[in-house]
Protein backbone atom coordinates (compact mmCIF):
# COMPACT_ATOMS: atom_id res chain seq x y z
CA UNK A 1 0.00 0.00 0.00
CA UNK A 2 1.14 3.40 -0.89
CA UNK A 3 -0.19 6.67 0.44
CA UNK A 4 0.42 10.03 -0.83
CA UNK A 5 -0.69 13.49 0.14
CA UNK A 6 -0.17 16.31 -2.14
CA UNK A 7 -0.33 20.35 -1.41
CA UNK A 8 0.07 23.62 -3.31
CA UNK A 9 -3.33 24.21 -5.44
CA UNK A 10 -4.65 27.36 -5.46
CA UNK A 11 -6.02 30.22 -7.79
CA UNK A 12 -3.54 32.40 -10.16
CA UNK A 13 -3.67 34.18 -12.77
CA UNK A 14 -2.90 33.15 -16.49
CA UNK A 15 0.57 33.62 -17.07
CA UNK A 16 1.60 32.91 -13.47
CA UNK A 17 3.28 29.78 -11.93
CA UNK A 18 2.62 27.21 -9.29
CA UNK A 19 4.39 24.56 -7.34
CA UNK A 20 2.68 20.86 -6.30
CA UNK A 21 3.79 18.71 -4.16
CA UNK A 22 3.36 15.11 -3.05
CA UNK A 23 4.97 13.02 -0.23
CA UNK A 24 4.78 8.84 -1.01
CA UNK A 25 4.45 6.85 2.60
CA UNK A 26 4.29 3.30 2.95
CA UNK A 27 5.48 0.39 0.45
CA UNK A 28 7.58 3.60 -1.36
CA UNK A 29 10.74 1.14 -2.26
CA UNK A 30 7.99 -0.70 -4.60
CA UNK A 31 7.34 2.27 -6.73
CA UNK A 32 8.03 2.30 -10.56
CA UNK A 33 6.92 5.59 -11.18
CA UNK A 34 5.38 8.28 -9.55
CA UNK A 35 3.45 11.37 -11.14
CA UNK A 36 0.81 13.43 -11.83
CA UNK A 37 -3.08 13.56 -13.94
CA UNK A 38 -5.51 15.70 -13.82
CA UNK A 39 -9.26 15.90 -14.62
CA UNK A 40 -10.82 19.51 -15.71
CA UNK A 41 -14.43 20.14 -15.32
CA UNK A 42 -16.40 17.64 -18.29
CA UNK A 43 -13.30 15.91 -18.82
CA UNK A 44 -11.71 12.68 -18.18
CA UNK A 45 -8.78 12.46 -16.51
CA UNK A 46 -5.14 12.50 -18.22
CA UNK A 47 -1.43 12.43 -17.71
CA UNK A 48 0.28 15.42 -16.98
CA UNK A 49 3.61 14.04 -16.15
CA UNK A 50 5.52 11.01 -15.06
CA UNK A 51 8.92 10.63 -13.81
CA UNK A 52 10.16 6.65 -12.90
CA UNK A 53 12.73 5.57 -10.79
CA UNK A 54 15.60 5.93 -12.86
CA UNK A 55 14.36 9.62 -13.75
CA UNK A 56 13.17 9.59 -16.65
CA UNK A 57 10.40 11.95 -17.62
CA UNK A 58 7.41 12.12 -19.74
CA UNK A 59 4.70 14.98 -20.10
CA UNK A 60 1.54 15.57 -21.98
CA UNK A 61 2.18 17.73 -24.59
CA UNK A 62 -0.30 20.67 -24.06
CA UNK A 63 2.41 21.36 -20.80
CA UNK A 64 5.36 20.60 -22.48
CA UNK A 65 8.13 23.56 -22.16
CA UNK A 66 5.73 24.88 -19.44
CA UNK A 67 5.94 21.90 -16.53
CA UNK A 68 8.87 20.48 -15.25
CA UNK A 69 8.57 17.06 -12.97
CA UNK A 70 11.22 16.50 -10.23
CA UNK A 71 11.45 13.49 -7.52
CA UNK A 72 13.06 13.97 -4.22
CA UNK A 73 14.00 10.22 -3.25
CA UNK A 74 15.49 10.93 -0.13
CA UNK A 75 11.94 12.30 0.60
CA UNK A 76 9.68 10.17 -1.10
CA UNK A 77 8.60 13.26 -3.01
CA UNK A 78 7.53 14.51 -6.31
CA UNK A 79 6.88 18.02 -7.48
CA UNK A 80 5.03 19.49 -10.42
CA UNK A 81 6.51 23.14 -11.25
CA UNK A 82 4.28 24.88 -13.41
CA UNK A 83 4.81 27.91 -15.20
CA UNK A 84 2.93 30.73 -18.01
CA UNK A 85 -0.14 28.49 -16.69
CA UNK A 86 -3.63 28.71 -19.10
CA UNK A 87 -7.22 28.97 -17.95
CA UNK A 88 -7.03 25.48 -19.85
CA UNK A 89 -4.83 24.50 -17.01
CA UNK A 90 -7.14 24.72 -14.29
CA UNK A 91 -8.65 21.34 -13.32
CA UNK A 92 -8.11 19.16 -10.05
CA UNK A 93 -4.52 17.72 -10.34
CA UNK A 94 -3.99 14.24 -8.73
CA UNK A 95 -0.13 12.52 -7.88
CA UNK A 96 -0.08 9.05 -8.75
CA UNK A 97 2.53 6.20 -7.94
CA UNK A 98 2.34 3.41 -10.22
CA UNK A 99 3.76 -0.24 -9.22
CA UNK A 100 4.62 -2.72 -11.25
CA UNK A 101 4.74 -6.12 -10.54
CA UNK A 102 2.44 -8.93 -12.07
CA UNK A 103 -0.10 -6.54 -13.26
CA UNK A 104 0.30 -2.50 -12.45
CA UNK A 105 -1.16 -1.01 -9.16
CA UNK A 106 -2.24 2.74 -9.37
CA UNK A 107 -2.19 4.84 -6.30
CA UNK A 108 -4.19 7.83 -6.04
CA UNK A 109 -3.83 11.15 -3.80
CA UNK A 110 -7.11 13.03 -2.98
CA UNK A 111 -6.39 15.90 -5.38
CA UNK A 112 -5.55 19.69 -5.46
CA UNK A 113 -7.54 21.86 -6.66
CA UNK A 114 -6.19 24.45 -9.81
CA UNK A 115 -7.67 27.47 -10.98
CA UNK A 116 -6.53 29.95 -13.60
CA UNK A 117 -8.25 32.79 -13.61
CA UNK A 118 -7.97 36.87 -14.74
Amino acid sequence: QVQLMESGGGTVHPGGSLTLSCAASGSVLSINALGWYRQGPGKQRELVATITTDGTTTYADSVKGRFTISRDYAKNAVSLQMNSLKPEDTAVYYCNARIVLIRVKDYWGQGTQVTVSA
